[in-house]
């Protein structure tokens, strides 16, 4: 039982380290390919790409979870709706039919 354990984390890092690297060779790839000749930047190596790659992680998305954060927001709103009286439920479609349009109610997004 124990090897199995083992075997099975083993085959994950092996195959989470793949990944890392494929994607990183991908970045490098892009940025080569790309950057230097539009704008002029300098290539970088594969080392870089693995930095710009947790740096651009930790600035805009973070470590933590994956899919399944979309899926626990989706279940708290449901929760929440199904909480609402009717009357609750027509307010809060009447709030979110105009939101963010042009000419809506809220006059927010008018030019």
């Amino acid at each position: 039982m124990r090897m199995h354990w083992m075997g099975r984390g083993l085959r994950f890092l092996l195959f989470a380290a793949a990944a890392v690297a494929v994607v990183g060779l991908v970045v490098m790839a892009l940025w080569n390919r790309l950057l230097p000749d539009l704008f002029g930047w300098r290539s970088i190596s594969f080392g870089q790409a693995l930095g710009l790659l947790i740096l651009t992680r930790l600035l805009f998305g973070g470590f933590r979870g994956g899919p399944g954060r979309h899926l626990r927001w989706r279940g708290r709103m449901r929760e929440r709706w199904e909480r609402m009286t009717p009357e609750e439920r027509e307010k809060f479609r009447e709030g979110m039919r105009g939101c963010g349009r042009p000419g809506s109610a809220d006059g927010a997004a008018s030019v």
